[in-house]
């Protein structure tokens, strides 16, 4: 299946029955965007860029003002990345630790630029951090969301040697989200990194083991196999196309869905 994929890729725009709900509302009711740390340099090569920051917390607001509740999983790779540091000969561990000291500092700066946007947010840490940030319970997490709250989860999951990627797929699963939405640097999943490969095709549609198959590294393969436990779909949009966001929770745009 993955080698028919690769020589006939599913049309690019999603068919206009299969998401769009003719009324201008959200596909989903409850979402978990994955954002990764890079995604919040903008054009620099090392921690935030205060104007990217703000431009994401205006995508995050507009979904929110869809009615949609949102949670958010933040990589610290902007700043720290925990398997650099073990490939430089740091313990793993410590590391990933690291790494998700990294996350915390990047919830806490989004965190400050949704409410800077009139949206009110929480921040939850795996690891507690009272001064700071609450700590992670799920049924507290949960309560936010229920009252319009944007949740930030920080800290990963917790533990090292799980990447973001996982904690994602884990809170996504825990909130029982209705679909985990992707942001990355381009606007889907493609047989080929597109940025070096001209040719390479954009894919609508693709299910958990075709991604698996392929080694297309949409994910890693413990979020991607959670995700297809969990029954939850994975949307992959370019965080970086204005309006993107609100535009994919309404079956609109540029997006690939991973599901079965």
């Amino acid at each position: 299946m993955a080698n028919n994929l690769a020589e006939k890729p599913k049309m690019a725009t999603p068919p206009a029955t299969e998401f769009a709900t003719g009324t201008g509302r959200a596909r989903y009711k409850r979402v978990l965007l994955k954002l990764s740390g890079e995604a919040l340099m903008g054009d620099g090569d090392y921690g935030l860029d205060s104007d990217t920051v703000n431009r994401v917390a205006e995508e995050i607001k507009s979904v929110v003002e869809m009615g949609v509740q949102v949670c958010v999983v933040i990589g610290g790779g902007n700043i720290f990345r925990g398997v650099s540091g073990a490939a430089a000969g740091m313990d793993r561990s410590t590391a990933d630790y690291m790494g998700m000291l990294a996350t915390v500092i990047n919830a806490l700066a989004m965190q400050n630029a949704l409410e800077k946007a009139g949206v009110q947010v929480r921040v939850l840490s795996a690891i507690p951090m009272s001064a700071i940030c609450e700590p992670y319970i799920r049924r507290r997490a949960a309560r936010h969301m229920e009252k319009g709250r944007v949740v930030v989860f920080a800290a990963g999951t917790g533990n090292p040697f799980f990447t973001t990627d996982s904690a994602a797929a884990l809170r996504a699963s825990e909130m029982q989200c209705n679909a985990l939405l992707k942001a990355t640097k381009v606007d889907g999943v493609y047989s080929a990194d597109p940025t070096k490969v001209k040719d390479a095709k954009r894919y609508y549609k693709l299910s958990y083991l075709d991604v698996l198959s392929q080694d297309l590294q949409v994910m890693d393969t413990s979020a991607i196999s959670l995700a297809r436990q969990s029954k939850i779909p994975i949307l992959v949009f370019s965080i970086f196309t204005h309006g993107a966001f609100a535009d994919v929770m309404q079956g609109k745009g540029k997006f690939t869905i991973i599901s079965d």
